[in-house]
């Protein structure tokens, strides 16, 4: 059975903060509620190396509702059995889906309504939409989206739309007030003192925006 995509994905980053390791992250993002971690290192790292990383976290996120979707490498996601995010220039996903099946998340990125309507149409179970409110985890950011867009992306297509781009608990309440399906955090946890409080305060965020939602 294919696994659900998840309303709160946390990123796992190493750049942007050096006092915890992708690994710790993951545990930390879990035990405050994330239902997915996704694994991202843009550093030059070999392929043993990312695939060692990648089920060290498959292996933690076990005793967790928490699914593992590893950023750009379908190798590496095919290699743990985990899910895939691909970035405008990795992959096509109709060729993600040969190499990983039918039972794997694939997820796509949008920065635009037209590039997000194709792309929710080459068999993605996710759109990873953004940046919304920009980013500073990218050298070269597309520019700010916002929620009007974002909004509008949401209408066009037949795809659960997660919202990426400086995203923090006191804004989420306006994401999903776009009929966003879930979000994606990467500062607003990785650069907390405390990752797995920080997860804490955008699952609580997340669910009360929900349940207004379905009220």
């Amino acid at each position: 059975m294919k696994p659900t995509t998840g309303r709160l994905h946390v990123l796992t980053d190493v750049v942007t903060q050096q006092r915890f390791d992708h690994l710790e992250l993951a545990r930390r993002a879990a035990a405050g509620g994330a239902d997915v971690v996704q694994f991202r290192d843009k550093q030059l790292h070999t392929t043993r190396a990312l695939i060692e990383q990648a089920g060290a976290i498959m292996d933690a996120l076990a005793t967790h509702a928490c699914n593992l979707i590893v950023d750009d490498r379908v190798d590496v996601a095919l290699a743990c059995g985990a899910g895939v995010h691909l970035g405008r220039d990795d992959l096509p996903a109709t060729l993600a889906r040969r190499v990983l099946g039918p039972d794997v998340i694939i997820g796509g990125t949008a920065n635009s309504l037209a590039e997000a309507v194709t792309v929710a149409r080459s068999g993605v179970d996710y759109l990873g939409v953004g940046p919304i409110f920009g980013t500073r985890s990218k050298a070269n950011p597309a520019p700010e989206m916002g929620l009007e867009t974002l909004a509008a992306i949401v209408d066009a297509v037949d795809v659960p739309v997660v919202a990426i781009g400086s995203i923090t608990p006191e804004r989420i309440a306006d994401v999903m007030g776009t009929g966003a399906h879930g979000v994606a955090v990467l500062s607003a946890v990785v650069m907390d003192p405390d990752p797995g409080a920080a997860t804490a305060r955008c699952r609580e965020a997340l669910d009360a925006a929900l349940s207004r939602r379905t009220a």
